[in-house]
């Protein structure tokens, strides 16, 4: 007898064992998954394929092809067919790896043509081909050897390699669909003919070898996939939206920033740049300082043996920029802030009554991400975190965690984001400490997110290895997510550095250290700014604010004056006299997204009034020259 019970707590009972498909098939019958297409199911905590054999009392969620992990079923699917195509069509090809991504999937091909997207029509229409014929996926199970064998014979190098770093006396599985296979885990969908047809390959790139760059060149080839063909055509337009607004294009045009290679993953801020970034910073901190964060400034240098003390020498060491100084001192340039946080903290001879303690820094960091993963602002090597370190009893989580949330979506707002996730993410299989202080923080940690009156969806496996955390992922204006705030509880990090406070028992005890950011990478979410905005940012946030531009020289005079009293508003203002037509002027400021614009003439001048365009805006406004500056004042004000 199985016992089975299903995501709605309904128990089926069956003589002997029974596949998933069975089961489907008969909870069709019955009547129980009209109009629902399953792909897969989810045995206890493990994804199977609906051919699995149940054999044992357990729960089963049937995973249906229009929920997420079917969609992401069918992109690791159409990977696989997509691997297939580009053998078929080039069969001199060797195959790497293909995972999914948050859009679609990518695989990389050994191929001794230059793939392009001119190829990606021939290719489509391969895999379509493949799809129509309904190819079933069917799980084998091979030994290291004969899957090593395989390989070798077909002089699938890559493959034959990756079998060798398996451990020699685990099995492996392969899938096959129709004569083609590859090595996978899986699960994948019953046949290929449930991919669909809302599927397209986007472009090709150049990668490495598991990513070294030592390692033989390959070529990447990314495609997108989704469950209908709306959802495609909406992702398609997202693309082209996110490529009018790419903060690399629009930081050149508005003069905010440059990159260049002799500067890899780090960026060259031009004033404008410089302007916006100081705001952003000067905002946080002002918002910080209503919450009693002491702000603090940590060294760029840090000898290895506190990194290997903290524990992020075993686990970033690869990470991280190393120097020797004279003395031959193994030293690394920090990666992160919360060892040097610890070290300030230890300085203090803290009692339980000063608890908590909010420590913060704009801490300049910097990480060994390789070349071809740097992305302009997105992903560099040099970056400020806007990180603070809580240290606080076990009794404060819930409070402090509930305090750091209101305050992450109160900022958020304030950059114009409302619609915000959370995801927890709890232990990861390479982790320091004991299952049950993991437990203990895990708990903590859902308590606190619960009285924060927040919802999450769970990221299994995804925690820092000293302790569970919360991502908080926002959605900007044409829909995509970025993920930036996090708040991760570390049990650990404040015992491995002997940190301690003076508790009511007069003995010493380890604080919880609660590691935060709300937005993460200054750089990064500049980025994510600047394509949110495409460049058009609110009156407070803009790096210029107003332009006065004059008609005819002889008001020069008058726009001076004018620029002195904004500036005295502290109201961020250029003054345009440049010897061209009104009209041009108009245009370029505009062009240069600059929220506002005064005009004066001659007869703005005799009356003391401006002319007030805004961007975006067809009227314009005459107003008296104090009206507009009293009007400016309260709008340009940060929230």
């Amino acid at each position: 007898m199985v016992t089975i019970t299903l995501a709605d707590q309904s128990c089926h009972r069956f003589d002997g064992a029974i596949s998933g498909k069975q089961l489907v098939a008969l909870l069709k019958e019955n009547g129980l998954t009209k109009g629902k297409d399953f792909l897969a199911m989810r045995m206890d905590d493990d994804l199977r394929d609906l051919a699995h054999i149940i054999e044992r009392d357990c729960i089963v969620h049937l995973i249906e092809r229009s929920s997420q992990e079917g969609l992401d079923i069918i992109r690791h699917d159409c990977a696989h067919v997509m691997a297939q195509a580009v053998q078929e069509i080039f069969p001199h090809t060797k195959i790497a790896f293909g995972p999914i991504t948050d859009t679609g999937f990518y695989y990389d091909f050994h191929c001794a043509e230059t793939l392009s997207t001119n190829d990606f029509p021939q290719i489509e229409k391969a895999m379509a081909r493949i799809i129509t014929q309904d190819r079933p996926f069917v799980r084998h199970i091979w030994s290291i050897e004969k899957a090593y064998q395989y390989f070798s014979d077909r002089q699938e190098t890559f493959k034959a390699e990756h079998v060798l770093t398996l451990p020699k006396d685990q099995n492996i599985s392969v899938y096959t669909q129709g004569t083609w296979l590859d090595l996978c885990r899986g699960p994948h969908a019953p046949s290929t003919g449930k991919i669909g047809d809302a599927f397209k390959l986007l472009k090709v790139s150049g990668a490495y070898w598991r990513g070294n760059a030592k390692n033989a060149q390959l070529q990447r080839i990314y495609g997108t996939c989704w469950s209908t063909k709306k959802d495609l055509r909406t992702h398609l337009h997202r693309i082209e939206e996110a490529s009018k607004r790419d903060h690399r294009k629009i930081g050149a045009t508005l003069d905010l920033f440059h990159f260049q290679e002799e500067a890899l993953g780090a960026i060259f801020w031009h004033h404008k740049g410089a302007t916006l970034y100081r705001i952003i910073e000067e905002h946080l901190r002002k918002r910080l300082r209503r919450q009693n964060y002491t702000e603090v400034k940590t060294p760029q240098l840090v000898d290895q043996t506190l990194w290997a003390q903290s524990g992020h020498w075993e686990k970033f060491r690869q990470e991280m920029f190393t120097v020797n100084d004279k003395e031959k001192r193994l030293l690394a340039i920090k990666p992160m802030n919360c060892p040097c946080h610890v070290e300030i903290f230890k300085r203090q001879n803290v009692s339980y009554k000063a608890l908590p303690i909010r420590m913060s820094e704009f801490g300049i960091c910097h990480r060994n991400e390789p070349s071809g993963a740097l992305h302009g602002a997105m992903r560099v090597r040099a970056f400020t975190q806007d990180d603070a370190h809580i240290f606080c009893t076990q009794q404060q989580i819930v409070d402090e965690t509930k305090t750091f949330c209101d305050l992450l979506l109160s900022v958020y707002q304030d950059f114009g984001f409302s619609d915000v996730r959370v995801k927890f993410s709890d232990r990861p299989k390479i982790r320091t400490g004991s299952d049950e202080i993991w437990n203990q923080a895990e708990q903590s940690l859902k308590k606190a997110t619960a009285a924060a009156g927040l919802e999450w969806t769970d990221n299994p496996g995804e925690g820092a290895f000293y302790g569970p955390k919360l991502e908080f992922v926002l959605t900007d204006a044409i829909g995509r997510d970025w993920q930036c705030g996090t708040l991760q509880v570390d049990f650990f990090l404040p015992e491995r550095l002997g940190a301690t406070y003076v508790g009511v028992d007069n003995a010493r005890h380890h604080p919880v250290m609660l590691h935060r950011a709300i937005l993460g990478s200054l750089e990064r979410f500049i980025g994510i700014l600047i394509e949110h905005y495409s460049g058009r940012f609110p009156l407070w946030l803009a790096p210029q604010q107003v332009a006065v531009c004059t008609i005819v020289d002889a008001v020069i005079p008058f726009a001076q004056t004018i620029k002195a009293a904004l500036e005295n508003a502290h109201i961020r203002t250029t003054l345009d006299k440049r010897q061209e037509k009104i009209s041009y002027k108009i245009r370029d400021n505009f062009a240069q997204k600059i929220p506002i614009q005064l005009i004066v003439g001659i007869r703005e001048m005799k009356e003391n009034t401006v002319v007030v365009r805004r961007l975006g805006a067809q009227k314009q406004n005459i107003l008296a020259l104090d009206a507009a500056i009293d009007t400016l004042r309260e709008e340009a004000g940060a929230p």
